[in-house]
């Protein structure tokens, strides 16, 4: 196909011959979800063997994804993502927020979402999922920690859109604050029912850092400004003061990093923050 001159110094033309394909976008949209074996991707995916090859060498090709050898007999690699893919993640991270707002949504920009909405059927169906062991997240000191604790019996994980900003008019944003202080204040119950507390937002580093001295909060903050855990979860997001902001839900997980229970959306704060703790402590109880 013939291309414009203007193409070759174009950032937006050369990332597309990249993602212009349907097929590399879900790609790399389930290899983010950690479906990085061929078996596995051509049954999340529903492509031929011959055309997901053809991808897979593409985006090899294109330094997007690594090869990694897993079995010698017969020879079998897994698909992992480059430092350039996992920069193509808050993409794929944008494409869905717009895609839930503008295509499965009306365009209201909201924080919540409804329960017939396409986001609350994707936060369902993440029950049963098991959480990569590898995934780690930021915490306020800069050291990466696993969203899921590897002493607890259990861990709560729940996502905010962020703390110390000013959401105007944007329904179900409000509230991170309150969030963390019931959770703050319910802390020694669950480490008493030996559950571990995660909370996980967009916000840098270095504000979670200060909230958490100012709030004296016991638990990890963990920073997924780079959109890791969205990409891997599809998590539901919003845009919000410049981000990409997640919004408020909660995942209960056991000792497995297996999702057992969700909350969202979290319209009532407090009550939110109490059912977690019966969730986490009964999970805790069958570890």
């Amino acid at each position: 196909m013939r291309k414009h001159n203007a193409d070759k110094t174009c950032g937006i033309a050369q990332a597309a011959v990249v993602m212009g394909d349907w097929w590399n976008v879900l790609v790399l949209r389930e290899i983010a979800r950690g479906h990085v074996r061929f078996d596995a991707l051509a049954a999340e995916i529903g492509l031929s063997r011959n055309v997901l090859t053809e991808r897979l060498g593409r985006l090899v090709a294109h330094g997007v994804l690594r090869r990694s050898l897993y079995q010698r007999r017969p020879v079998r690699y897994e698909y992992l993502l480059t430092d350039s893919g996992l920069a193509l993640l808050p993409l794929l991270v944008a494409m869905q927020d717009w895609g839930d707002r503008w295509v499965l949504g009306d365009g209201t920009l909201t924080a919540t979402a409804a329960e017939d909405s396409a986001e609350h059927a994707r936060v369902l169906a993440l029950t049963g999922t098991r959480l990569p062991a590898d995934l780690e997240l930021p915490d306020t000191q800069g050291a990466d920690l696993p969203v899921v604790a590897a002493d607890a019996a259990a861990t709560v994980l729940f996502t905010y859109p962020g703390t110390g900003i000013e959401w105007g008019e944007i329904p179900g944003a409000a509230g991170c604050t309150l969030e963390n202080r019931l959770f703050r204040e319910a802390w020694p119950d669950f480490r008493k029912a030996g559950v571990d507390v995660r909370g996980v937002s967009t916000q840098l580093i270095d504000e979670q850092a200060e909230f958490a001295r100012a709030e004296a909060i016991p638990y990890p903050l963990l920073s997924d400004a780079a959109h890791h855990l969205a990409a891997t979860l599809r998590l539901p997001t919003f845009r919000g003061a410049g981000r990409l902001r997640h919004k408020r839900l909660i995942l209960i997980l056991d000792a497995e990093r297996t999702v057992r229970h969700t909350l969202f959306p979290v319209t009532g704060i407090p009550e939110a923050v109490a059912e977690s703790l019966r969730l986490a402590a009964d999970c805790a109880k069958t570890a």
